[in-house]
């Protein structure tokens, strides 16, 4: 068992890849069997295709303030002259599509919450194909990216309400940055830049729901994540390290969302929340309700 991303890098030494390490100590805190959790992550993986394929089709909220956005970038990606590369913009719609299917109360896989489940999934299915991944690299994928998201739920916080978006996006992102360094054959070692590099780049980012729900600024902001991740795994895998060591930069998220005022931890309560057309919206909602 690893309790830091320091421990979790010298550990992985001892193993062909950090997903390795990750069943292994899984096996160990959970006594299933290598194959009951590989069975649990394959269908982690469907439920992530499945609501990828559902938003990218075209999805509206139970509010109705969001939705059709991925329906949208899957057209500019088809027929528009655009500036970003396809990679970032195709992982951006596919973050898009997953949030949206949670807005409409649809099933997604938390990774690692539902605010920020379209970052990991909206990454892995966007490189898949580039970098060829066969179903094993997939799930490799995906436990690489929950090793890292271990370690930093167990010494900052992967929720909003406690710290922010920071810790929701954030450590959403930086599982993904993780893991795409380790699917391009990367070493542990450059993962653990990357997740530096993105927690930096997020830290002090506040969690403000307009009206309380996961919707605005949610689903842009998993969209941005995800952007976040590619460009944090480049600047490691080109050998680029973080002056803050890992651990260090993730006690330090701890310590800005300990510090973060209530009314920017998911109380609807400052930001984006609490600007007029929130509040038109908000009340529109409310009285909907009623």
């Amino acid at each position: 068992m690893f309790l830091s991303i320091e421990e979790l890098v010298q550990q992985a030494q001892d193993y062909p890849s950090v997903a390795e390490l990750m069943i292994a100590v899984e096996m160990e805190m959970s006594g299933r069997s290598r194959e009951q959790i590989i069975k649990i992550m394959e269908k982690n993986l469907l439920v992530m295709e499945q609501s990828i394929a559902e938003g990218n089709a075209g999805v509206t909220s139970v509010t109705g303030i969001t939705g059709g956005d991925a329906k949208k970038m899957d057209n500019y990606l088809s027929h528009a002259d655009f500036l970003s590369g396809e990679t970032i913009l195709t992982a951006v719609r596919n973050a898009i599509a997953v949030n949206e299917v949670n807005a409409k109360m649809g099933l997604i896989c938390a990774t690692p919450t539902a605010g920020s489940a379209g970052v990991v999934p909206g990454v892995l299915m966007a490189v898949r194909d580039r970098l060829q991944l066969t179903h094993e690299q997939q799930l490799d994928f995906l436990f690489t990216a929950g090793a890292f998201g271990l370690v930093i739920a167990n010494n900052a916080s992967i929720s909003g309400a406690e710290g922010g978006c920071q810790a929701e996006i954030g450590s959403a992102s930086a599982m993904a940055s993780a893991a795409l360094v380790c699917a391009k054959n990367g070493t542990a070692h450059q993962a653990a830049q990357a997740v530096a590099i993105t927690l930096k780049n997020m830290m002090g980012l506040i969690c403000d729901p307009v009206a309380g729900l996961v919707e605005v600024p949610c689903v842009k902001r998993n969209a941005l994540g995800s952007s976040q991740a590619f460009i944090s795994a480049d600047m490691a895998l080109a050998g680029i390290e973080s002056v803050i060591p890992p651990d260090e930069v993730v006690a330090a998220m701890y310590q800005v969302g300990r510090q973060m005022p209530s009314i920017f931890k998911e109380t609807a309560e400052g930001g984006l929340a609490v600007t007029p057309t929130a509040k038109r919206l908000t009340k529109e909602i409310l009285e909907k309700q009623t």
